[in-house]
């Protein structure tokens, strides 16, 4: 059995999913890992994982749409707005998805259906730099 990490840096724009697939398999391909587990982690409370299709952007689009309708900024509700008022929306966009995704690893691919594609999820408008942490347990 072996074990491979990496750090995985994606700049964002603001809000949004960002496709991360062919970075992620180029990196499971190059460890040298035929078959395993791939366990992916975002080191933020502000961003989340999604294993979603990649084919049509208008699901990205309407995701994000229907999250934002999901919860509101501007709001009075919260407590937390010492980082603007998308602060704590992207915190609960976050807790209402996840933060760490298990991926099966064959023939060195991450096993993903037809359609599906890794992202990451923007939760807040401003840019960032996110880091992702990858795990890949195998032989």
């Amino acid at each position: 059995m072996r074990q491979a990490t990496h750090t995985l840096t994606l700049q964002t724009t603001g809000k949004g999913l960002y496709e991360c697939t062919p970075a992620v398999a180029a990196w499971v391909r190059d460890s040298g890992i035929e078959t395993g587990l791939l366990t992916i982690f975002v080191q933020h409370t502000s961003a989340s994982l999604l294993i979603q299709e990649n084919a049509d952007p208008d699901v990205r689009e309407d995701l994000a749409d229907f999250f934002t309708r999901l919860v509101p900024e501007e709001t009075t509700t919260y407590r937390h707005r010492s980082e603007g008022p998308d602060d704590m929306p992207a915190h609960v966009r976050s807790a209402l998805t996840q933060t760490q995704l298990s991926l099966p690893v064959n023939e060195a691919r991450p096993a993903l259906g037809t359609w599906q594609g890794i992202f990451l999820f923007e939760h807040r408008s401003a840019p960032n730099r996110r880091r992702m942490i990858l795990h890949l347990i195998g032989e």
